[in-house]
């Protein structure tokens, strides 16, 4: 595995609290919106294109990301965070994915994705949520 991070999910003010965190840590942020998604990906999107759709806080070794649910998904406090990991060969992604999945819900198949990486999150036998990313090589 590259890195396992924190992944923190809000219910419209991930930009809000990510801003708070970049000004506490003085890190770098970035922010995507649903609006910078395609629309057949997010259907959903343009109901709240301010929401944001993914946040990555960086500063040395701390490394934060966060995401707003989509509008009219349910929020639940305790159930705002995620672990993802970044593998390193889609052979560990494939392997972790069904280790971890092993008696738990899939809530999204491995698949690639238009940010060009193959995806995936479930929740393990424990309750807790898992996200995996590995980064396809560029074509062309």
């Amino acid at each position: 595995m590259k890195v396992t991070v924190a992944f923190l999910h809000f219910d419209g003010n991930c930009r809000e609290a990510m801003e708070f965190y970049r000004h506490c840590f003085e890190a770098e942020l970035f922010l995507l919106p649903f609006s910078g998604a395609p629309a057949d990906v997010l259907p959903g999107a343009a109901k709240a294109p301010e929401r944001i759709m993914h946040a990555t806080l960086s500063k040395g070794a701390t490394f934060l990301m966060a995401a707003d649910t989509m509008p009219g998904a349910p929020f639940q406090r305790g159930n705002d965070f995620s672990l993802a990991v970044e593998c390193e060969s889609l052979q560990e992604q494939e392997r972790l994915f069904a280790a971890l999945g092993q008696n738990g819900k899939v809530t999204m198949p491995l698949q690639d994705t238009f940010w060009g990486a193959r995806f995936g999150m479930l929740t393990d036998r424990f309750g807790l949520r898992w996200m995996f990313n590995f980064p396809l090589p560029k074509q062309g």
